[in-house]
């Protein structure tokens, strides 16, 4: 699956990529677990649909009823329709020079802040949908002071949500211009009980399959397929063994796509079919 570089598939002219974007984005068909490389800090505003994205640690879902504001770097997104038959988004790039400079004029100097999670979830209230009504592409296109009102509308809403949320907000926006990574083993063990793939953990990392399994065996000094594997059958036996779920209902939590291959693979471990365990 190819890397999609975001925003810039959507900027006419790459060569300059501008400190403030904003971008209205249709889909008329489900895309699962894409790859996405995103170059600038980002508010998705949600209209119409669904959205799960996968981050080094953690994953998020939303709806319509939400809104996201997500840090630059690899992620994984899917984007579904729900009733209707096209989804809808408005998305806004920032970049950190800009936010930098709402910060430096409008908040404290707080101490740097790590951030537990690279998103913030946004509740949508009546003030947030008109905002994203008048969010439109089309208005900063051939617009004699385009620059000036996209410099508006960013500062809108930021100031808008600082009150809205207070330090949370404001210590999360800090959050954006640090430069710590997360640490390797962090994002592998972050995903043990994911059903993500070897090579979509491997991009969560920033690495190639082949570079991600070199570092892995270094790290671990065992495969990741079968060190994975053996790590998800482990919590599906503690969980059968608890007597209030079955196999049917936990294989895709831990990682295989059906109950067929879980049962095999866990006979294979344990001499026993899942539903052999007595409880």
């Amino acid at each position: 699956m190819p890397i999609e570089n975001i925003p810039e598939i959507y900027i006419k002219d790459n060569n300059e990529i501008p400190d403030l974007f904003a971008y209205d984005f249709k889909m008329t068909h489900d895309v699962v677990k894409s790859k996405v490389n995103l170059g600038m800090n980002m508010f998705s505003f949600l209209q119409v649909g669904k959205k799960q994205v996968h981050f080094a640690n953690t994953s998020i879902a939303v709806n319509s009823k939400q809104s996201l504001l997500l840090k630059k770097g690899n992620w994984l997104w899917t984007e579904l329709l729900d009733t209707e038959i096209i989804y809808y988004c408005k998305l806004f790039f920032f970049s950190e020079k800009k936010l930098i400079d709402f910060l430096n004029k409008y908040t404290n100097n707080v101490k740097p802040y790590q951030e537990e999670v690279p998103y913030f979830v946004i509740e949508n209230d009546h003030y947030i949908g008109a905002y994203i009504s008048s969010l439109s592409s089309n208005t900063f296109v051939n617009h004699k002071y385009s620059d000036a009102l996209l410099v508006l509308k960013f500062e809108e809403i930021m100031l808008y949500l600082l009150n809205k949320y207070g330090n949370q907000f404001e210590y999360y926006l800090h959050s954006l211009i640090s430069k710590q990574v997360s640490p390797f083993k962090h994002i592998v063990e972050s995903n043990v009980y994911s059903n993500l793939k070897l090579e979509e953990i491997a991009f969560l990392c920033n690495m190639s399959l082949s570079t991600f399994k070199r570092h892995f065996a270094s790290a671990y000094n065992e495969p990741p397929g079968k060190w994975l594997q053996d790590k998800r059958l482990q919590k599906a036996k503690e969980l059968l063994e608890g007597g209030e779920l079955k196999a049917s209902e936990i294989y895709l939590d831990i990682g295989y796509n059906n109950l067929s291959n879980f049962s095999v693979a866990f006979k294979n471990k344990f001499g026993i079919n899942p539903s052999d365990i007595l409880h």
